[in-house]
């Protein structure tokens, strides 16, 4: 799994997120990356031991501005998903040279069930990577204050430019995700693109192009399944997948605005919206015409993945996380490509259009023992060699502004995702719904689940995201959750 990898499985400098200008700035931050192709610790351990924040300060000055504690050590724990874990080892290497401060280092997919004791119990690690399926969500440990407000670190002096703050070096938009009314308290650290995926290979094999429309899409989910191949691999123990289609559909054919009114709770958001009822029911066909691969239903991300990897399937729903994550599995020559949602009919948007954004949500705890380590743990993460060293390490793009050196080689998957990314230009969009209401967005899962086990039909899924819409909106952060 990668960023939300049965999530990700992400403040842009607007509540919007996806401002024109900032898009078209985006798209040409992204023209600038020159690429030629581009041991857990048990719930009660600490890797401060008994130090306290106090204890973990030393003087700040011009170079140190959070006043980092040389002797000090630092608790970092990483999802180990899509990414690896490798990359923060190189940084943490980097980090003790610099600053003389030694880490504890954790790699693990159990982020809830490692952690959650440890947040409860006032003893939180310094740094995390919360993603995976088993993070933490997000508007929960705001709400209980446990997230340390990150505008400290975005306004610091950037470590490559001083004369510079921090956030005014990201690809506009980036922020956005870790946004929790109005504040900063995540920080999504990789430039991610969630889509369609398939094999090169394949398709040429098959004569297949790559589908456009809704229509050339189920034509060649048609001819797979008369050749006995899937039409499309579904992650089913995870429908975070798969709502990747749907809410791409969504926006695709509605516009921003049907894509706002998810956002913004409001009370036609799926139920009396043409653009859901035609995204939901253009899902569902897939389902009835028998093109789903068989047994996806009961597979977890990974299993899916590996099918579709076997080509067994010649489509798959993921974010850009899914090169780094199936590298054992896929086959040297399959040729990993990336493409948009297909366009329904009467789209607003074009077939260029894709969700785009910030993903893998790097936390601060407000009780962390370290905080001038974190914080300029973090600072460092936002410079151009310690990006770098990430795209070098997990072969992908972060969300600093001409971030990756250009020497840096990409796999073929994650090329395709950054010539999608420029094909988009200013027609990217994100939904944050995902961030600001988990219980809204597990609902809303567990209905395409049903969906796509055919236990419901498309009417009653709207009518179960509706419910789930306005259960959110009696949410008092609501008021301060909204997209303009």
């Amino acid at each position: 799994m990668g960023s939300t990898s049965a999530e990700n499985n992400g403040a842009e400098n607007s509540d919007a997120g996806v401002g024109r200008r900032d898009l078209i700035k985006r798209s040409a931050a992204l023209g600038l990356i020159a690429v030629p192709s581009m041991g857990m610790l048990s719930a009660c351990a600490s890797g401060g031991g008994d130090e306290t924040s106090e204890d973990t300060k030393g003087k700040t000055s011009k170079d140190n501005p959070f006043g980092v504690k040389k002797g000090s050590k630092l608790d970092v724990v990483i999802f180990k998903g899509g990414y690896g874990d490798e990359y923060a080892k190189v940084w943490e290497a980097s980090f003790q040279k610099k600053w003389g401060v030694t880490s504890s280092h954790t790699g693990t997919q159990e982020i809830t069930g490692k952690l959650q004791p440890r947040f409860n119990g006032g003893n939180p690690p310094d740094i995390v990577d919360n993603s995976g399926a088993q993070k933490i969500k997000i508007d929960v440990l705001y709400k209980n204050g446990q997230l340390l407000d990150l505008a400290a670190v975005l306004d610091a002096p950037s470590v490559d430019d001083p004369s510079k703050k921090v956030r005014d070096t990201l690809i506009p938009g980036t922020l956005d995700a870790g946004m929790q009314e109005g504040k900063i308290v995540a920080l999504n650290y990789i430039y991610t693109v969630w889509g369609l995926w398939y094999s090169g290979k394949l398709f040429k094999e098959k004569g297949w192009e790559e589908p456009k429309t809704w229509d050339d899409f189920l034509a060649i989910c048609k001819d797979a399944k008369s050749q006995g191949i899937g039409g499309l691999a579904h992650q089913g123990k995870y429908p975070y997948y798969i709502n990747v289609a749907i809410m791409d559909l969504i926006a695709k054919t509605g516009g921003l605005e049907a894509m706002k009114a998810i956002d913004n709770l409001e009370p036609n958001a799926f139920v009396g919206s043409d653009a859901a009822k035609a995204a939901v029911e253009a899902v569902y066909e897939v389902v009835e015409k028998g093109y789903l691969l068989p047994g996806t239903n009961g597979l977890t991300h990974t299993e899916s993945q590996t099918r579709w990897n076997q080509y067994k399937a010649a489509f798959i729903t993921c974010g850009s996380w899914l090169e780094n994550e199936q590298l054992k599995q896929t086959p040297a020559d399959f040729d990993m490509r990336f493409m948009p949602m297909p366009l329904l009919p009467d789209s607003a948007m074009p077939y260029e259009a894709i969700r785009a954004g910030s993903g893998e949500p790097f936390i601060i705890p407000s009780k962390a023992k370290n905080l001038a380590g974190a914080q300029e743990f973090m600072r460092m993460m936002l410079s151009r060699e310690w990006s770098t060293l990430f795209a070098k390490e997990a072969n992908s793009l972060t969300i600093l502004k001409d971030g990756v050196d250009p020497s840096v080689q990409l796999r073929p998957g994650t090329q395709s995702t950054v010539e999608a990314s420029k094909a988009a230009g200013d027609n990217t969009f994100r939904f944050l719904y995902t961030e600001w209401y988990s219980e809204m967005d597990t609902a809303i899962q567990n209905a395409s689940n049903e969906l796509m086990a055919k236990r419901i039909q498309p009417a009653e899924w709207l009518k179960r995201a509706q419910a789930a819409v306005n259960e959110a909106a009696k949410d008092p952060a609501a008021k301060n959750n909204r997209r303009e």
